[in-house]
C-alpha cells in the first residue's frame, strides 16, 4: 500500500478492496461487508414509520395475499438505485448538475424539488408515530407526557435526538462512521424484534407456511377484488356492493402506500450524494450494488414480511365478539362511524340526517352480524392495538408494549434523521452551497421543524396516528416516476456516460428492467392521483410532461 493510501481513507479503502478481490470471493465478500454504508442509510429511511404502517395495515386488510408487494417494489427500486449509483460512480459528477446539463433541467429541478417536498411532508407522520410510541407504548403513565402538553414534549425530544445525530453526520470523518453505526443498530433492533415474533409463532406451530409461501407470488387481481378471507364476510353482509367498494378503496390505498415506502423519491436523492460524500468512484460500483442488496434489500424484506405475518395473526379477518355484541347506543369511535356510513349508503344521506338518534341506533342494531364485523375490521388501529402483534413473542402485558414502542421509536427517529440528511443535500445543490456549511445545516433541520409543527398543528388530534403514514406515502408515490424516468434517460446518455455507457445484452436487460420499474411506478402514481385529486392531478401531470418535452426539443435545436 502506498504512503498516500495510508493517509487517504478513500485510497486505503480502494487498495483494501482491490487486494481482497485478488484473494478470492470470500475475501471480497468480507471487504464488501466492512465497507458497506450507503445501503444502510437507505435501509434506515425505508424501514421507517411508512414501511411499518404499510406492512401492518397490509396484514390487517390483505392478509398473506399481499406479501409479494413490498419485495417486488424493492427489487424494482434496487434496479433504479443501482442505475443512479452506476451513473454517479462512473462519472464522478453530482447528479443534479449532470441531469441539468446532459438530460433535461426540468427533470433535474423536478427531481430536486420533489425530493424536498417528500422530506418536508414525510417527516410529519414520523413525529406522529414517535409520539404514539412514547405516549401509548413506552411511557403511558407519565403525566407530563400525556395530552397536548405531552405532544409538545415528545416532539421536542424527537427533534433534539434526531438533530444531535445529524450533527455527527455533518461533522464528517468519524462523525459519518458514528452516524452509520447508530443507524445500523436502529435497523437491527427493528428487524430482530419482528423476526423474533415470527420465530416464536413458528415454534408454536401457528403459521400456515403454505399460505405464506403462496403470498409471495404476485397477484395483481387484488387491485380490483378484496382479499379472499374477507369475501365470506362481504357475501353474508346486507350490502355486498358497498363493502366491496369500501374495502377496495382501503386496500388500494394501503398497497400504494406500501409500494411508495419501499423506495421513495427522496431515497433516490440520498444514495448518490452519500456515495460521493464517502469518496467512492468507479472502483466501488460492484460494492454499491452489493451494498444495496444487503444493507437495503435483505433487512427490508425480512422486517416487512415479518410485520405482515405478525399483523395477519392478530387482526386479519378477526374481530372482538364483545365489541360487535354491544348495543349501537354503546358503540363509539371509528366502529360506530363505519356502521353509520354503511347505514347512510343504504338509506341515503338526506334520509339518514332525518333519523333521530334512537332511530339510528335501532337501524344499526338491525344490521346483519357480518356488517358489524366488517365495520370492526376496518377500524384504523393505533400503536397500543398494533403492539398486540408482538404478543406471540413477549406475551401479554407491559413488556410487549415496551418492545413494540422501542421498535417504532427507532423507526421514527431513524427516518427523521435520514430525511434531515437528504434535505441538507437538496438545499446545498439548489443554492450551490458547500456541503457541511451553514446552509447545509439549515436545510438539514427544515424537515425536523416542518415535521414537528405539522404533527402538532395538523395531525395531533387524529384518531389513529399510525394511519397518517398511509395517505402521506400515497403523496410520495405520485412523485416517484419523475426520478425513475430521469435515471432511465441518464443510463442511456452517451454524452454523460461516455465509455461507461452499457453495451450489448447488458444494456438491453438493464433497460428492460428499468422500463418495468417505470411502468409499475407510473401505474401506482396514476392510481394515487385518481383516488385523491382526479382531473386536477391528471392535468398537472400532463402539464409537467409537456414542459419536459418542450424543453427537451428546444435544447436539441
Amino acid at each position: 500500500m502506498s504512503q498516500d493510501a495510508v493517509h487517504d481513507p478513500v485510497a486505503r479503502d480502494r487498495a483494501f478492496l482491490a487486494a481482497a478481490q485478488a484473494r478470492g470471493p470470500l475475501a471480497a465478500l468480507g471487504a464488501f461487508l466492512k465497507l458497506s454504508g450507503p445501503g444502510w442509510l437507505q435501509s434506515a429511511i425505508t424501514l421507517g414509520g411508512g414501511s411499518l404502517a404499510g406492512s401492518l395495515y397490509m396484514g390487517v386488510i390483505g392478509g398473506y395475499e399481499l406479501l409479494w408487494l413490498q419485495p417486488l417494489m424493492m427489487i424494482l427500486g434496487v434496479v433504479m438505485l443501482s442505475a443512479i449509483a452506476y451513473v454517479t460512480l462512473s462519472t464522478g459528477e453530482k447528479p443534479f448538475g449532470a441531469i441539468n446539463q446532459h438530460v433535461n433541467p426540468v427533470l433535474g429541478w423536478g427531481w430536486l424539488l420533489a425530493a424536498m417536498m417528500a422530506n418536508l411532508v414525510w417527516a410529519m407522520p414520523q413525529f406522529s408515530l414517535g409520539t404514539a410510541a412514547l405516549q401509548q407504548n413506552l411511557f403511558p403513565d407519565v403525566p407530563w407526557l400525556a395530552g397536548r402538553q405531552g405532544e409538545w414534549v415528545c416532539a421536542l425530544i424527537l427533534f433534539v435526538a434526531a438533530g444531535a445525530v445529524v450533527w455527527f453526520y455533518d461533522s464528517g470523518g468519524w462523525g459519518v462512521r458514528v452516524f452509520e453505526w447508530i443507524l445500523k443498530a436502529m435497523v437491527g433492533i427493528v428487524v430482530l424484534s419482528f423476526f423474533g415474533v415470527v420465530g416464536a409463532m413458528a415454534a408454536k406451530g401457528s403459521l400456515d407456511w403454505a399460505r405464506i409461501a403462496a403470498g409471495f407470488v404476485p397477484d395483481v387481481s387484488l387491485l380490483w377484488r378484496p382479499a379472499t378471507d374477507l369475501q365470506a364476510f362481504i357475501t353474508r353482509s346486507g350490502a355486498p356492493g358497498y363493502w366491496t367498494d369500501t374495502i377496495l378503496a382501503t386496500q388500494r390505498e394501503v398497497m400504494i402506500a406500501a409500494a411508495a415506502t419501499a423506495v421513495g423519491i427522496n431515497m433516490t436523492f440520498l444514495l448518490p450524494y452519500s456515495m460521493l460524500r464517502k469518496g467512492w468512484d468507479r472502483t466501488f460500483r460492484g460494492l454499491a450494488i452489493f451494498d444495496l442488496s444487503t444493507g437495503l434489500f435483505i433487512p427490508f424484506v425480512l422486517a416487512t414480511s415479518c410485520v405482515v405475518i405478525a399483523a395477519v395473526s392478530q387482526f386479519h379477518g378477526r374481530v372482538s365478539a364483545e365489541l360487535i355484541s354491544r348495543p349501537a347506543a354503546e358503540a363509539t369511535g371509528q366502529y360506530r362511524a363505519n356502521m353509520e356510513k354503511r347505514l347512510q349508503a343504504e338509506v341515503g344521506a338526506t334520509a339518514f340526517t332525518a333519523l333521530s338518534p334512537a332511530e339510528v341506533n335501532a337501524r344499526l342494531d338491525s344490521l346483519p352480524e357480518a356488517d358489524r364485523q366488517l365495520a370492526a375490521m376496518l377500524v384504523k388501529r393505533d400503536a397500543f392495538d398494533l403492539a398486540r402483534a408482538l404478543e406471540n413473542l413477549f406475551g401479554k402485558g407491559g413488556l410487549t408494549q415496551k418492545i413494540f414502542g422501542i421498535g417504532v421509536l427507532g423507526m421514527a427517529v431513524s427516518t427523521i434523521i435520514i430525511l434531515m440528511v437528504i434535505n441538507g443535500f437538496c438545499i446545498t445543490e439548489m443554492l450551490g452551497a458547500s456541503s457541511g456549511g451553514p446552509l447545509h445545516r439549515v436545510g438539514a433541520y427544515l424537515p425536523g421543524i416542518t415535521g414537528a409543527l405539522g404533527f402538532l398543528y395538523l395531525w395531533s388530534n387524529a384518531d389513529a396516528k399510525f394511519w397518517l403514514a398511509v395517505p402521506t406515502s400515497n403523496f410520495g408515490m405520485v412523485l416517484l416516476p419523475i426520478a425513475y424516468v430521469t435515471f432511465f434517460l441518464m443510463m442511456n446518455s452517451r454524452p454523460l456516460l461516455g465509455d461507461a455507457l452499457p453495451k450489448g445484452i447488458t444494456r438491453v436487460l438493464a433497460n428492460l428492467a428499468m422500463l418495468v420499474a417505470i411502468t409499475v411506478a407510473s401505474i401506482g402514481a396514476a392510481m394515487s392521483i385518481w383516488a385523491n385529486v382526479r382531473w386536477a392531478g391528471v392535468a398537472a401531470a400532463a402539464a409537467f410532461a409537456a414542459i419536459v418535452i418542450a424543453v427537451g426539443m428546444l435544447r436539441k435545436r
